[in-house]
């Protein structure tokens, strides 16, 4: 991570909120392109890897907590986490860093400023389509998270949204990672 500045956590302002979506899709998408090709059904024009339902979702739970990454004073990706206190868990719902600010360490000193931001919390959860790869490292070998299940069409987690449950198909392969917080 050497040579970048400061990242910088700053809460989501509701005149963000449009560009916020965007750009969230946007990095899901460049994902999904990247890995599959621009043919790819996840990726047709007028479609979304991520739907704008699931990031409104994120944004507005009842324990969100929603914050822009901003380098430099530019806005280069965000984070949605749901916070319980009283159970000391929290679950990172969306961390995105927009495409051309990949691979400069931007999104492990989020990840560290959001550690930092709360010490309360023991054990942090996630989850990631099967096919991102840069994902899977990121978690696994940047941020210490363990993958400990994978959702399929026989096997998913409770939360799993009713317009999902209906229609779930290979694309929707999920793996869930947990990093437990011992001794801070």
């Amino acid at each position: 991570m050497s040579g970048i500045s400061t990242v910088l956590l700053q809460p989501l302002q509701p005149e963000d909120r449009e560009q916020f979506i965007l750009d969230n899709q946007w990095a899901f998408k460049y994902g999904a392109q990247q890995e599959f090709g621009m043919l790819d059904n996840r990726c047709e024009e007028g479609e979304e890897v991520i739907s704008r339902a699931t990031v409104e979702r994120s944004i507005d739970g009842e324990h969100a907590e929603t914050y822009r990454i901003v380098l430099d004073g530019q806005k280069v990706g965000g984070v949605v986490l749901q916070i319980d206190k009283e159970s000391a868990k929290g679950e990172l719902e969306l961390l995105f860093v927009l495409p051309e600010c990949h691979s400069k360490g931007i999104g492990q000193a989020a990840w560290k400023a959001v550690e930092a931001m709360h010490p309360e919390i023991r054990v942090w959860e996630t989850i990631t389509p099967y096919f991102e790869k840069r994902n899977i490292h990121f978690y696994v070998n940047r941020c210490g998270f363990h993958i400990v299940e994978f959702w399929n069409k026989y096997q998913h987690g409770p939360a799993v949204p009713e317009d999902m449950e209906e229609n779930w198909s290979e694309d929707d392969e999920m793996f869930v990672f947990r990093k437990e917080i011992r001794n801070k």
